[in-house]
């Protein structure tokens, strides 16, 4: 059993992380929600088809992983370590859910 690490990243340091190109926010819901609306700025890996090596590897930059709800993070951050990178271990906890709930806009 992988033992993935997890370090949870609030809306505002999303926000903040989005506004000053400090993170790279990867959305690994499916498709179909990614086209119902999405964090603007984020780059879709959906974690039926979760390529480790489409992460980018940017110095100066922290991954950060969201979906729905926050339970395919989890799933996401474990590939991700389990692939060799073991920098991507950010998750935006309360997700996309957490985002509406918030009023913050969507992007189609």
């Amino acid at each position: 059993m992988w033992n993935v690490v997890v370090e949870d990243v609030s809306l505002a340091e999303v926000k903040r992380g989005l506004d000053d190109g400090s993170i790279i926010l990867i959305d690994v819901r499916e498709p179909n929600e990614w086209a119902a609306g999405r964090i603007a700025g984020a780059r879709l890996n959906s974690l039926s088809t979760f390529d480790v090596s489409a992460i980018p590897n940017e110095p100066g930059r922290r991954v950060v992983v969201y979906c729905r709800s926050g339970r395919r993070t989890l799933q996401a951050l474990e590939r991700a370590q389990a692939g060799g990178r073991l920098d991507v271990k950010a998750h935006f906890s309360g997700s996309m859910l957490a985002w509406l709930a918030a009023g913050e806009p969507v992007e189609l």
